[in-house]
């Protein structure tokens, strides 16, 4: 399947349009995690914990995405978009949304 964040597929026309489909995730970032970039921080340099962390929620959520647009009969999605925000109390939880459009193509 197609995914991408133009408003089309180069040298495809789409035929339907079937709607929005979205993907979420909502990661909780433990203790472990926490003291680990806290030591990044302290010293410097990237947090290897939080990126990682970063890059397996968005997979996760363009899989979901992906995952609904193929259960409507899609053959792309796209306009593809990609939020990140903090959420809890102590902001230890990491969401990530995505959006498109699930489209057929010709």
């Amino acid at each position: 399947m197609i995914i991408t964040t133009t408003p089309s597929v180069e040298g495809r026309q789409i035929s339907d349009y079937l709607g929005v489909v979205f993907g979420e995730v909502i990661s909780g970032v433990n203790f472990i995690k926490d003291f680990t970039a806290g030591l990044s921080n302290f010293f410097g340099g990237r947090s290897g914990t939080y990126e990682e962390e970063l890059i397996n929620a968005r997979e996760q959520a363009l899989q979901e995405m992906q995952q609904r647009a193929y259960q409507m009969g899609a053959d792309a999605v796209v306009g593809v978009d990609i939020d990140y925000e903090v959420l809890g109390a102590d902001n230890g939880m990491l969401m990530v949304t995505v959006s498109g459009t699930a489209v057929r193509l010709r």
